[in-house]
């Protein structure tokens, strides 16, 4: 029976089955009180605000964990379920603290709210009150008196974030929360504790004591800092006494259906303040009008990127995006053999998978929420996780049944290897069965260091799977085998019963390589927008440069990005910007908009930005923006024979990015800590290299030399380091040779 019809307070509604009572009626906009349940996470059933009554029935059941029924007849609002509800909220307010006058959960409080709606003026039970220090856990505070015990952090922070980093400290009256199997908090510092916590026993330090809830201005937007966009709520005011301009006081979600990783929470003030500056401007103008290249990066709007094609396909110059670029090529020879325009998974395909393989990336870093989606995943449905990467990834060791550490740089041969596990011979072309029968997988298994046993220790464990997903990251398509990569991949969604999710590098790598033209090399005179050029166009302050002009940030911009899901989200101006604009610019050199934001009615749909939703429905449902058509495209790709090996012995060095700092623009922020120059390494790293902890070092790359201090990472394993170069443009692979000085003594 695939619907199910139940009554509730006389009006029938449909249910879909494994539906909860509580989720039925929500989706029908029926309220039933919580203050423990998360629509995201299983049901915790510890508040029992949620009882109900059923026909037939003596007890009240719970609306959270009780599955529908078909026929169920169910009464919400009685005076027998009022009374019961105003007991528990008595309960609750047992020696909870009068101190909302100063709390910051004040205006937003659960528990608050509740108390007024069941009519709690007076108190008829009692206990003797607990002596709850505060405790200072870096970004977040936990105040023990204020707690009620819900335990929505501690499900939170197991199923959807991974870092199960925090457990009820169980002793009757004197139960706490607190950090698991350690004496201070050793996680991620997502702050989704902090968000879905009912009262104000888990605050952002820094936001403490700032502001009253109900002050805000709340402007709903996407996260600028990964390609998943996720949407989150700026919300500002004036700077107090010490200035009259705008300012983030903090980032907020719809935590029901929503999460945000540390730099979508906490890194927030990264915005650009200026004034006009016509003398800057006029230099900008003429600029632009004598470049033959704009280089910049993909950590723009979709509506600039298309200025820039609009000034390209009038001015005939050159556009140079690297990351964009590599994204582009590897997307091409993917479509070449898939035949479809884009990948076919999203981020709620991998929640719902029983397998998952991940290839080249570190996504902990690359992308939380593709971690996050993994994760829950793991926790939910007990999906299998194959992690296949050069270095292990210590956050996802929880969640993987089966890490293959091969070899950097082959891994063109470890896709030709599972795709011989996996891909069915009798789906794809003749040439691309000739290419498995002549592949030599003794020697690619050899030369990968990915042996036949876990080659057959994977198919087995993924042989019953239905729902499979295979996620790829920027470590292939940076690749210099990257298109013959992609094209392997492409088999998987041909004929594996897979789906592919492709990591976009940047936040907006995917809208830019659809909107623009790209080049590979810079000729000529320059103009950067992000990037060190001839004359640059910079969100980072331009800092008193003669060859600079300052242009807005994204948290001080309209406009949309495309997501990791191949959605278009919009995004909204948190605060104002006094300076110029690149739409200033194009307007100067004869192109004509009004309005950055005309330019999106010329993107993929043709729907006007004022026409974009930002929001989730009732029923969890993301109503932001549009998602675009994966449309069917010529597959004329031919795979090629394996490149032989080129091995990578010696020193190696990774660069990519920290769970934390994503870029620049992260960088920039106050609340999170910027470890200039910091290289992590290995205990083998460290004696192969002759150098000892805190040692200030310089690694000399094949590209790019850096300076920092060396720290030991006990969780490195190889012959590697990993160095966080927040202004990586894309280009190149990411694993490179090096060579290590010691600087001083």
């Amino acid at each position: 029976m695939s619907e199910i019809k139940i009554t509730i307070n006389g009006i029938e509604i449909a249910a879909k089955k494994n539906d909860t009572i509580l989720k039925a009626a929500r989706r029908e906009s029926i309220y039933i009180p919580t203050l423990c349940y998360l629509s995201k996470c299983e049901p915790i059933s510890s508040c029992r605000l949620c009882v109900i009554e059923a026909e037939n029935q003596e007890g009240l059941i719970l609306a959270c964990q009780t599955k529908v029924v078909d026929g169920l007849v169910l009464q919400t609002n009685s005076q027998r379920l009022e009374e019961e509800r105003k007991r528990i909220m008595q309960l609750y307010c047992v020696n909870h603290p009068l101190e909302c006058g100063v709390c910051d959960k004040s205006g937003e409080c659960d528990l608050q709210n509740k108390t007024l709606e069941f009519g709690v003026t007076a108190q008829k039970f009692m206990a003797k009150d607990q002596r709850r220090e505060i405790k200072d856990w870096g970004l977040i505070q936990y105040d023990p008196s204020l707690c009620i015990l819900c335990e929505k952090c501690v499900h939170t922070c197991n199923e959807i974030i991974g870092d199960d980093a925090i457990e009820i400290k169980v002793g009757g009256y004197k139960s706490i929360i607190g950090p698991k199997n350690s004496d201070t908090l050793d996680c991620t510092f997502c702050g989704e504790c902090i968000a879905v916590c009912p009262v104000g026993a888990l605050i952002s330090k820094e936001f403490k004591y700032s502001s009253n809830a109900w002050e805000l201005r709340k402007v709903p937007s996407s996260c600028a800092h990964c390609s998943s966009a996720c949407s989150l709520t700026y919300e500002s005011k004036h700077g107090g006494t010490e200035s009259a301009e705008q300012k983030i006081y903090r980032v907020s979600n719809d935590f029901e259906f929503s999460t945000l990783c540390q730099a979508g929470r906490f890194g927030f003030d990264y915005e650009n303040r200026a004034e006009k500056d016509k003398k800057a401007f006029d230099k900008a103008v003429g600029a632009l009008k004598s470049a033959r290249t704009i280089k910049f990066n993909s950590f723009i709007t979709n509506e600039e990127a298309k200025i820039l094609q609009t000034i390209k396909e009038r001015n005939g110059i050159k556009l140079v995006n690297n990351d964009a670029y590599e994204f582009k090529k590897f997307m091409d020879a993917y479509s070449s053999v898939s035949g479809k325009s884009l990948y076919s998974a999203t981020l709620e395909d991998v929640k719902n998978s029983d397998a998952i393989i991940i290839l080249g990336s570190m996504i902990s870093s690359d992308n939380p929420m593709a971690r996050y989606a993994m994760n829950e995943a793991s926790k939910k449905k007990n999906t299998k996780v194959v992690y296949l990467h050069p270095i292990e990834d210590s956050l996802l060791t929880p969640n993987v049944n089966k890490f293959v550490k091969y070899e950097p740089k082959s891994e063109e041969g470890v896709v030709a290897l599972l795709a011989s596990i996996f891909v069915d011979k009798n789906a794809i072309s003749e040439d691309e069965k000739e290419f498995f029968e002549e592949l030599d997988m003794g020697y690619v298994s050899s030369e990968a260091s990915f042996d036949e046993a876990e080659q057959e220790e994977i198919g087995k464990m993924l042989s019953r799977a239905k729902n499979k997903t295979l996620i790829l990251g920027a470590d292939l398509y940076s690749h210099p085998r990257a298109s013959n990569i992609a094209r392997l991949a492409a088999l998987f969604e041909k004929a594996s019963g897979f789906k592919v999710l492709i990591i976009p590098s940047q936040t907006n790598t995917l809208g830019v390589s659809l909107i623009c033209d790209l080049d590979e090399k810079v000729e000529g005179f320059s103009v950067g927008y992000n990037e060190e050029a001839d004359f640059v166009l910079t969100s980072l302050g331009s800092n008193g440069r003669d060859n600079a002009l300052d242009m807005p940030a994204l948290n001080q911009q309209e406009g949309t990005f495309v997501s990791i899901d191949k959605r278009v989200v919009p995004l909204n101006a948190a605060i104002g910007f006094n300076g110029y604009e690149l739409n200033d610019l194009a307007n100067a050199i004869g192109i004509s908009k009004e309005l950055t934001v005309d330019y999106t009615k010329e993107l993929f749909e043709r729907k006007a930005f004022d026409d974009l939703q930002n929001r989730f429905l009732n029923d969890g449902m993301e109503d932001r923006g549009y998602v675009l058509k994966v449309e069917d495209v010529e597959a004329n790709g031919k795979i090629e024979e394996i490149a032989e090996l080129d091995e990578m012995n010696g020193t190696l060095v990774y660069t990519g990015t920290s769970v934390e700092q994503f870029n620049e623009w992260t960088k920039k922020s106050s609340n999170l800590k910027y470890q200039n120059g910091q290289i992590l390494g290995s205990k083998a790293f460290m004696g192969a290299a002759k150098i000892t902890d805190s040692k200030k070092i310089c690694v000399e790359s094949e590209t790019k030399n850096m300076n920092g201090e060396f720290k030991l990472c006990e969780n490195l394993k190889g012959t590697v380091a990993i160095v966080s170069k927040l202004d990586f443009d894309g280009s190149g692979y990411k694993f490179k040779r090096a060579k290590i000085i010691v600087q001083g003594n």
